[in-house]
This record gives structure tokens, sequence and C-alpha cells, in this order.
């Protein structure tokens, strides 16, 4: 039986997914009472993780950046999979960038057996992750810590970043609209995130497949200016044909199983 925690992470990519989902197509999907769910949907909403209603629950606007509790636990496979298998391709002695993000915290998870990596981050996870890493040089930007999810924020970071040229720049990102743009909710997130593509030799998308229902306002950059995206689905038709037309080198990733691609 799924604990408590593991039901609810279903809850939230399921209400994720769907917009909205009722409490009895929740109970169904699950296999519990249509009472533990409005339990669970009552105190999910409490917690700001999702929008309670009469009968049901929806996600929260897509124009609003989510928190970081909640990022944690929204689909952790996929951003596992998808970390592990770009993790594959990262040669030991190489240099990269990493900012913030969960996804790109997963990549960094699959790094620690590397060695010699150096790595620049804005992500004081990213940092802790890899300190077990044998003989990993990291350089952590300077800047404002934002205590609510790890990240290293203002004009110090993407000054920093500036300073730098790495082998290989690993982003996570916010939103990818139907153009290929993609988007993000901070200003600061996006100039470090600019400074990373500019001064990457290869750069590497990481974005699982809720970042295309996501609308955030700014821009970031566009797909055709990154090298290889990894993700857990296939694309959407318009949005293939523009990852293909710019040369992109796309991996989707099942994470039934775990670091293979389709």
């Amino acid at each position: 039986m799924a604990s408590i925690q593991e039901r609810r992470a279903q809850i939230l990519q399921l209400v994720q997914q769907q917009g909205y989902a009722a409490n009895e197509d929740l109970a169904k999907a699950l296999h519990v009472t249509v009472q533990t769910v409005r339990r669970d949907v009552n105190s999910m909403a409490a917690e700001g993780l999702i929008a309670r209603h009469h009968g049901g629950a929806s996600a929260l606007s897509s124009n609003e950046n989510i928190a970081y509790s909640e990022r944690q636990i929204l689909n952790p496979k996929a951003k596992d999979a998808i970390g592990h298998a770009a993790a594959n391709v990262i040669p030991d002695g190489a240099s990269l960038f990493i900012n913030i993000g969960t996804t790109t915290e997963a990549f960094a998870r699959s790094l620690r057996n590397h060695r010699a990596l150096r790595v620049i981050t804005n992500n004081i996870h990213v940092a802790s992750l890899l300190a077990p890493a044998p003989e990993c040089t990291l350089i952590i930007t300077g800047g404002t810590v934002r205590l609510r999810d790890g990240g290293i924020v203002g004009p110090a970071a993407a000054a920093m970043i500036e300073q730098y040229r790495a082998d290989y720049g690993v982003i996570g990102i916010s939103g990818i609209d139907e153009d290929g743009t993609l988007l993000d909710f901070d200003a600061d997130e996006i100039n470090a995130a600019q400074a990373i593509i500019r001064n990457s030799r290869t750069t590497i998308l990481l974005a699982d497949h809720t970042k295309l229902k996501r609308r955030p306002m700014a821009r970031v950059g566009h797909l055709s200016e990154i090298n290889s995206f990894y993700t857990d689905q296939p694309l959407p038709t318009a949005l293939a044909k523009i990852v293909t037309e710019a040369g992109v080198d796309l991996h989707v990733i099942q994470s039934e199983f775990f670091g293979k691609e389709k």
C-alpha cells in the first residue's frame, strides 16, 4: 500500500496533468476511498499545493511558480530518469554549469560517481549533492541565497557565470511555449540561465512534460539555442517539428526503464 506521501504525490501529479480532478476519479485511480482523498486534498490545499473545490481539486495557476516543496514531489521518477540519462553523457574531468531546479538536482545526484568534475553552480543543493564526488571542484556563485529553494540569485550570480567558459551548461526551465520559447518566472534566474547558455560549449535542457503546461511570462531563450533536450514524454507535433528543424538532439526518457531512452 502506498504511503501518505506517495499517495499525495500521485494526487498532485494527476491534478497537474488534468488541470482538475474529481475526488471520485482520484479515489478510483489510487484505489482508496473518497473520504481518504478528501482528507488528502484538504491537507494539500492547506499547504498551498493545489486548489480545493467542492467535489475535487485543481492545479494552481500556470502563470505562477509553484513552491519548491511541491516541485520536489512532482514527477520525481521522471526527473530522476532524465537526470540519470543526461549524466551518462558527461565524461570525467568535464566542466559544467548547473542552474536552479529540482530536475538539475536530480542530474547532480547522478554525477556523484564521476571523477574530477569542475562545476559552477548557483544552486546550493547541487553543491551539497556533489560534495561526495571524487576530486570534484565546486565553484558557487556569489549572490543572495533564496532559502525557500536553495537558489543563489541577484546580479552577482550572473556576473560570476560570465567569467567562466564550460564544456556543458545544464539548465532547467519553468515553462516551454508552443513556439519553442523557453520561459521562467524570476528575472534573476533568467539572467543566470542566459549567461549559462552564452558561455557553454554544449547546452543541455532538462524538462519533464509538466513544463509544457506552464506559461511563465518572462523569456529565457528558444529551443533552437539548445544542443540537447532531455524530457520524459514525446513532444507535441508542433514542438517536435521545431526541435527537429533546429537540429536539437532530443532524448525521450521513460522512467520505467530508468536511464534508458525511448
